[in-house]
């Protein structure tokens, strides 16, 4: 788990998904990835929640994620392990 001010994230993989999921204040956004990380991005309100939007690029991504928790994106915290998401 990555802390950046009042954001926390955690990057989780599941057997299907690669999710980096971002928490503040009770709200949550997550993004996620096919397990083999060449799909398209999915931005969903929650890990398991239905999906709001599909993009191409993790900017575009980190600033859907970014937005629902009214935050900057230089405020997520991204780990490392979540770095190479994306097409």
């Amino acid at each position: 788990m990555t802390d950046s001010d009042d954001v926390t994230a955690d990057y989780r993989e599941t057997s299907d998904e690669r999710r980096l999921i971002f928490e503040r204040e009770g709200r949550v956004a997550t993004v996620a990835q096919n397990r083999e990380g060449y799909a398209m991005l999915k931005v969903r309100r929650g890990p398991d929640s239905d999906e709001l939007e599909r993009y191409y690029g993790f900017d575009m991504a980190l600033d859907h994620a970014a937005e629902l928790l009214d935050v900057s994106v230089a405020d997520l915290p991204v780990p490392d392990a979540a770095a190479d998401m994306g097409m």
